[in-house]
Order: C-alpha cells, then sequence, then structure tokens
C-alpha cells in the first residue's frame, strides 16, 4: 500500500492526496445472486502487460484495484484530512456488496440480489401492459400462464453499480462529517476529485473545481467537470425557488447582470431564471433589491457572497458572513462520474492521467499542461522511478496525481523538481 500526503506539504495543509492499493472482498454472509456456470475467472491487464486493474487470484482474496484522490480544502484542514483517510474505505465498503456481480461480467446485474440469473430474451419474459389489459393469453390472473411482469426491465451495465458505488461512497463520507464534525473538530469543507483503476476502467469522480485530463498520444481527453456558482446556476436558482426560506429573506433566487439600485424601481432590467439559458427583460420590484444568490462572475463568483465551488465535502456550519443562513443546502456532495475503457484504446508509455486542483488550472491551460509533459517525459530514462514526479515549469506548486503508460504512478507536484 502506497500513501502519499499533500505532495510534500504539511500534514495539516489544506490540500490533501492520498494513493492506494485497496483490496474489494465480499461481506461475510452478504447476499450475492447465483454465479453463472458458465462463467470463468480471468486477469486482465494494462495494454503495457502490468494488471492492475484486477487482480483476481481466488474468491476469498476478492479484488484489487488502485486508488488515487486530490481534496482541495478551504476554511480549515479539518474535512480534506479526514477525507484524504476515509473516503477511500467508504468506496471499498460500498464495492463489496457487488463485487461478485462485477466479477461475472457475462451476466447481467440482478435486478434483486439472490435473483436467479435470466438470460431469457426479453419479448419472452415480459407483457405489456396494453395486452395484460385487454386480458389476452397470458395477462396476469389468466389461468393458463404464471404471473409475468407488466413492463422489461431495464438492463443496467455493471459499470452503472461501479458509478453507484462510488455517488453512495460520497454521501456516506459526507454525512460521516456531517456526525462527527464536532467530536474531532473537523473544520471547513473540500472539494474531491479520485480515481480508481478497476476491471481495466478507470473511474474518475469529481466533486467540485478540481479537473481530470488524459493526456494520449499528444490528445487531450477531459474526464470531469468542475462545478462552480456559474455551472451549477439554474441547480441553485431552481432549489431556492422551490425552497426560498433556505435564503433567509435576504437573497434572491433571480440573477441580474449587476446589483439592482433602488431608483431602477419599476424600470425593465435585464434577467434570467432557473428555467433560462438566455436572458429576458423584467419589471424591477422591491424584491430584486435582495443581493442576488449568484453573484460575480468567472473565479469570482460566489455563493450567497460566500463560497466558489458548489460541490464537495463538508462545510456543515458554514453559513452567510454575519447572518445565521447555512448554505449548506446549496452544496452537493454528489460527484460526476466519468468512464474511461483502457481496453479501448493503445497507450504508450507517456501518455498520463493528470489530476490537479484549481490553483494549477487557473494559470495553465489543458493544452500548456499537456505540453510540459509531453516534452519532458521522452527526455528521461523510462525506468527512472522519478520520470513522472517532476517536470520544468513554472506554475505554482498544487497537488497533482498522473497515471503514466499503464503504471501506478504516485503525487507529484508540477513545478517541483528535484
Amino acid at each position: 500500500m502506497e500513501r502519499v500526503i499533500n505532495a510534500g506539504k504539511s500534514t495539516h495543509n489544506e490540500d490533501q492526496a492520498s494513493c492506494e492499493v485497496l483490496t474489494v472482498k465480499k461481506k461475510a454472509g452478504a447476499i450475492t445472486s447465483t454465479p453463472n456456470r458458465n462463467s470463468t475467472k480471468r486477469r486482465s491487464s494494462l495494454p503495457n502487460g502490468e494488471g492492475l486493474q484486477l487482480k483476481e487470484n481466488s474468491e476469498s482474496e476478492g479484488v484489487s484495484c488502485h486508488y488515487w484522490s486530490l481534496f482541495d480544502g478551504h476554511a480549515g484542514s479539518g474535512a480534506a484530512v479526514v477525507a484524504s483517510r476515509l473516503l477511500q474505505h467508504h468506496i471499498t465498503e460500498q464495492l463489496q456488496d457487488i463485487v461478485d456481480i462485477l466479477k461475472n461480467s457475462a451476466v447481467l446485474p440482478p435486478t434483486c440480489l439472490g435473483e436467479e440469473p435470466e438470460n431469457t430474451p426479453a419479448n419472452s419474459r415480459t407483457l405489456t401492459r396494453a395486452a395484460s389489459l385487454r386480458g389476452g393469453v397470458g395477462a396476469p390472473g389468466s389461468p393458463s400462464t404464471p404471473p409475468t411482469r407488466f413492463f422489461t426491465e431495464k438492463k443496467i451495465p455493471h459499470e452503472c453499480l461501479v458509478i453507484g458505488a462510488l455517488e453512495s461512497a460520497f454521501k456516506e463520507m459526507d454525512l460521516q462529517i456531517e456526525r462527527e464534525r464536532s467530536s474531532y473538530n473537523i473544520s471547513g469543507g473540500c472539494t474531491a476529485l479520485i480515481v480508481i483503476c478497476l476491471l481495466g476502467k478507470l473511474y474518475v469522480a469529481n466533486a467540485g473545481d478540481s479537473r481530470a485530463i488524459i493526456i494520449r498520444n499528444g490528445e487531450i481527453v477531459p474526464m470531469s467537470s468542475e462545478f462552480t456558482p456559474e455551472t451549477e446556476r439554474q441547480r441553485l436558482q431552481y432549489l431556492a425557488f422551490m425552497q426560498p426560506h433556505l435564503l433567509g429573506n435576504e437573497f434572491t433566487h433571480l440573477e441580474f447582470p449587476r446589483r439592482v439600485q433602488r431608483k431602477e424601481l419599476g424600470k425593465k432590467m435585464l434577467y434570467r431564471d432557473f428555467n433560462m439559458t438566455g436572458w429576458a427583460y423584467k419589471t424591477i420590484e422591491d424584491d430584486d433589491l435582495k443581493f442576488p444568490l449568484i453573484y460575480g462572475e468567472g473565479k469570482k463568483a460566489r455563493v450567497m457572497a460566500t463560497i466558489g465551488v458548489t460541490r464537495g465535502l463538508g462545510d456543515h456550519d458554514l453559513k452567510v458572513h454575519d447572518s445565521n443562513i447555512y448554505i449548506k443546502p446549496f452544496l452537493s456532495s454528489a460527484p460526476e462520474v466519468r468512464v474511461y475503457d483502457l481496453s479501448k484504446y493503445e497507450h504508450g508509455a507517456d501518455d498520463v492521467l493528470v489530476l490537479a486542483t484549481d490553483g494549477l488550472w487557473d494559470v495553465l491551460s489543458n493544452e500548456e499542461v499537456a505540453e510540459a509533459i509531453t516534452q519532458f517525459l521522452p527526455n528521461c530514462d523510462p525506468d527512472d522511478p522519478h520520470r513522472r514526479t517532476r517536470t520544468k515549469t513554472e506554475p505554482p506548486q498544487e497537488n497533482v496525481t498522473a497515471w503514466c503508460g499503464g503504471r501506478l504512478v504516485s503525487h507529484a507536484m508540477l513545478g517541483h523538481h528535484c
């Protein structure tokens, strides 16, 4: 197991990172689906021959996967430190319930755990509601046929179970911080960007404004979206519209190009609501004089004039300055999860997955980061263990994780070199 804390910064800095090999074993006594008799165990390998994404020796040993993470804290280091130490355990716990299903890739996941796998064609398993209401042959209640379903079942692919496990793990991590924040003095909040390499696929889960990109043969593949007051404007406005009490009678959920002034009452001004991507004019009323829920532009945009990121962990005690209005209801711990199938592409020794917090992306574009990496790596000895932990650029030191050429690469800092 490898654990990297904070890329050389202090242990209790607000920026945290971790890197581990996780072993997922079935929970004792857990209900599982009936195994497919025709399925066989197999060992997958990365394109360069290293079997990182699946290590399956026996049922008791479970499945191993690699885990990388970055946490960008604010208003204290507590949430970032706790998440860097515990989120991977929540992920492991969520995967334990489905590990046997994931191993059996030849059969779709059962709708209910413990059900016999069904390989019957869908049209012979189901009956339309119209047909059943007509009382035709095979309708429910007909003495000639056994009970059937009204509708076809959705076919849920295996990767959707992993995505669900990651989403649930983020939620459980956030709930744990909420429960234990007073007992353990867990301060502030943090963004979270994690990657697991499992069963031949990379799963990138992002809650916040950090970013992940893959550099493959010179091509840049975005693997995350940033969640800010601007990118999530409509979600935030809709929540405020549905639950106006969250605004504390001090904010308006509408957006205007600038603060509305009292002298503009009765005039028509540009605005937009949660249901709009464009702009329109409205007559200014008294309620429009309240401070906007989202104010500012770009990196200066803030929710309730306080926080510039809309997804992450923690922040349960965050309030609007000099008020009793909590901001947490507008912040989500739900990550966006993107999947990258390693088997669909050819990867060279210098292909890289880069994870970095916003401090890097604020000063360097995707293209500049890719150029720095692609210029540096070919000049290094392929067997040098430090070739992926240093490069010659001049951005501020920010946490960066890299997966390179199918090999496990520990955390590094662009701008930190020997």
